[in-house]
């Protein structure tokens, strides 16, 4: 292989022509990208590679039949990236990370880096900080106070559950282990290991995927004039940022267990009559702490990301310290809980409420302020009449408050479902804390509001529906037509609108989550009790609603937290269910992890650098033409891969999308890094962009650019989709209605390859010298 690669640098045909597919969501097979059984590796490993045609192998030096002929197809499989294996379905149970991850891509486009900008990325860092405390919180909430304070401090939950019998003070008669403090400490050691384990899952992705440089190392001055940050040298390599935020949140992390652990034994040690000198030691380790806590905000607060050059600098030190000096506090903590109190009991619950409610209230603030910034940034931007941002560049803090909630709701159904199991009669422990029940009891309001929004889309994709069925007996020339077929068509096309309301249903969601979430905020503090207890003196109407919200919020959030597991073993089982929530992965783990360094890796770190070697390597290597041709996701790989070309590399690749959400999804909630200045720019670098799609496709769209020497715009008008209404000679059987998939099967794929090839200039030597000599 080495050697065919060898002879096709020495002297390829001038003439040479490549077609890289690059494919979508939900992955395929080199086999299906090239209509051949037999393919061979170009390129790369068992987690990407480039592969080829047997017969194409050394296409480029053949001497008839080769690339003057047709373009060599090779194919990109990236799929391994994101649902290779079984363990990638353990990265759903941190899906809030992920979410407000997207997040900090998300803001409005800003003409120049401003302060607003750097504020909006620190808002969601913080944000993305919470989460961590809120996960390791629940933890502890689950370990420490419902299983090691609650259930081995009461006689009946420890003799019910014969394993924890040797914390127990009255089944274990008194043994080592029967202290609070001492019960708590071993307890912690759950939390501290879900910590340890998220480091190790980012540590280890860390070095697979942030470590992939771009081959455009050069750097360029912090004030380069640009459209999209794209096309930065460092942008696809967030080595450094990612190091210390792992830093910082594994911290975070143990200090919370160490919180939780030291502030009951220091709550007891200030009671009236306890010992002065564990008092004196108590207050001394929770300054410690809280130093602990402000070093930690002030690392992720201290520095962004480095875009416009290869950071390649890890901050050692720092990396190594701040989790190590949270590790010993930690020890400190306990040794300090576990030293003997005769008089120390447990009894009701440990200091949650407070916990998770300063969690929740600092999560809100932290929502409106970054909607308050993101306004100013549309705003600051101009009015740009090809905008169609998302919300009015609000989807940012709208998905913020998304990934707050899920978190939230994670958290409560993990607690309220270990409770239910500890405390099987409901008698014997206090439960979790009111919030998280307050926090459940809103979660059927929640959906009510979503069921009337969906109902209200699928009464307006029914009139689309019946309106499109002129449409179709007019483009088709159907009079009368088959009645069955001009509605499923109709249909297909009124269902794949529905993509575009995505806007409204994550406002309508993120407002009402963000009202209802504050109001049990209110209700949990001010009454300290659960909402069935906290409405008995009420109206009857109201009592009755209360108890009712909170059975089912209790039942719902049980039932959300079982399907999460329930989707979790079966996709480590089930390589089609791999595949499928592999899909989820394929479209949130596009952009770096630049707000949460435990969410899942980008595998966009990979593939970018992966295709822009490739492509630059063949260009400079054969002086021929190059056509990377993407479908669905593939197009934002193939898009991400062209700005990270120099551009003497960049004037000899074609641009073929089809299926594309690049303008649809990508442009509207991304409007920064994806915003019409962006993809006009990208037009305007690229040789040459054709972009396909079709009315039934619910993700793919037009590019809505306008055009130049390629035609009169990027996007071919809309595809016929099924190609023949009826039986024809050229279809003699019913066509299927393809929506996004199988575009290479319409001939116009074929007529815009060719296109594309034909206004592509073969280079000459001294050029492909040049080409070189600049790289």
């Amino acid at each position: 292989m080495e050697r065919a690669q060898e002879r096709a640098s020495t002297g390829p045909a001038a003439s040479a022509a490549l077609e890289l597919l690059v494919h979508g969501v939900g992955g395929a097979t080199p086999e299906k990208m090239l209509n051949d059984p037999r393919t061979v590796r170009i390129t790369g490993d068992d987690t990407a590679a480039v592969y080829r045609r047997e017969g194409d192998v050394d296409a480029e030096n053949a001497a008839t039949g080769g690339p003057g002929d047709r373009p060599v197809p090779e194919a990109y499989v990236w799929s391994n990236l994101t649902s290779g294996n079984g363990t990638r379905a353990l990265w759903l149970l941190l899906l809030p990370f992920m979410v407000v991850n997207l997040a900090h891509w998300m803001r409005p486009a800003a003409r120049q880096r401003t302060r607003p900008v750097r504020l909006y990325g620190l808002l969601v860092r913080l944000t993305g900080l919470t989460l961590t405390v809120l996960l390791v919180a629940a933890a502890c909430e689950v370990a420490l106070d419902l299983t090691a304070w609650q259930c081995a401090g009461t006689r009946a939950c420890a003799e019910r559950h014969t394993w924890l019998g040797f914390l127990s003070p009255t089944v274990s008669g008194g043994g080592w282990w029967s202290l609070p403090g001492r019960r708590l400490a071993l307890a912690a050691l759950v939390p501290t290991a879900l910590t340890v384990l998220l480091w190790y899952l980012s540590h280890r992705t860390w070095r697979a995927y942030e470590s992939q440089e771009p081959p455009n190392a050069r750097a360029e001055p912090e004030d380069a004039p640009g459209d999209t940050a794209l096309g930065r040298p460092g942008f696809w390599y967030g080595r450094r940022l990612v190091a210390r935020l792992r830093a910082a949140h594994t911290a975070a992390g143990l200090l919370t267990v160490a919180a939780a652990v030291g502030t009951a034994a220091a709550r007891q040690d200030r009671a009236p009559g306890g010992p002065a000198l564990l008092d004196a030691l108590g207050r001394l380790l929770e300054a410690a702490l809280a130093a602990g806590a402000l070093a930690t905000v002030w690392v992720v607060c201290r520095r962004g990301r480095s875009e416009h050059r290869l950071d390649r600098r890890l901050d050692a030190h720092l990396v190594r310290r701040l989790p190590l000096a949270a590790l010993v506090l930690l020890v400190l903590t306990f040794v300090y809980a576990g030293w003997e109190r005769p008089a120390w009991r447990s009894a009701g619950r440990l200091p949650g409420d407070a916990t998770f409610g300063g969690i929740a209230l600092v999560q809100g603030a932290l929502v409106i302020a970054l909607a308050a910034v993101a306004s100013v940034l549309y705003r600051g931007a101009g009015s740009d009449p090809r905008s169609r941002a998302a919300l009015k560049g609000l989807g940012g803090p709208a998905v913020a408050m998304l990934a707050c909630a899920l978190g939230s709701v994670m958290s409560g159904g993990v607690s309220q479902r270990v409770s239910d199991w500890l405390d099987g009669t409901g008698t014997f422990l206090a439960g979790p804390p009111v919030l998280l029940t307050w926090q459940a009891s809103v979660i059927p309001a929640v959906l009510l509001v979503l069921l009337a929004l969906c109902g209200l889309l699928a009464r307006g994709a029914v009139r689309l529906a019946r309106a499109e069925r002129i449409a179709v007996a007019r483009e088709y020339g159907a009079h009368p037509g088959d009645p069955a077929r001009t509605q499923s068509i109709a249909r297909a096309r009124a269902m794949a609108t529905l993509t575009d309301r995505a806007p409204l249903l994550v406002a309508v969601t993120s407002t009402t989550t963000l009202l209802l979430g504050a109001g049990a905020l209110v209700g949990a503090l001010a009454t300290g009790r659960t909402p069935d207890r906290a409405a008995e003196h009420a109206h009857p109407l109201v009592h009755g609603a209360a108890q009712t919200g909170q059975a089912l919020g209790s039942w719902l959030i049980g039932l959300g937290f079982i399907l999460f597991v329930t989707w979790g073993r079966r996709a480590y089982k089930d390589a089609s269910a791999r595949r499928t929530i592999g899909i989820l992965w394929d479209v949130g783990t596009f952009w770096p992890r630049a707000a949460h360094p435990f969410s899942p890796p980008c595998y966009a770190e990979r593939a970018v650098p992966d295709l822009t070697w490739r492509m630059a390597t063949w260009t400079r290597a054969t002086g021929g033409r190059l056509v990377i041709s993407g479908h669905s996701q593939g197009s934002v790989l193939a898009a991400a891969a062209a700005w990270q070309l120099s551009p003497a590399d960049r004037g000899r690749v074609a641009l073929l999308t089809y299926g594309s959400p690049i303008e649809r999804l990508y442009g509207r909630w991304f409007p920064a890094h994806f915003g019409p200045a962006a993809l006009n720019a990208l037009h305007e670098d690229i040789d040459c962009w054709r972009n396909l799609h079709r009315p039934t496709d619910p993700i793919g769209g037009p590019v809505r650019l306008s055009g130049d020497d390629c035609g009169p715009e990027v996007d071919r008008a809309a595809l016929a989709d099924p190609l023949a209404y009826g039986r024809t000679d050229a279809h003699p059987l019913p066509s299927p209605i393809l929506g996004h998939s199988d575009y290479q099967a319409d001939p116009a794929f074929a007529e815009e390859r060719e296109r594309l090839l034909s206004r592509l200039r073969p280079d000459l030597p001294v050029q492909r010298t040049q080409a070189s000599a600049d790289g």
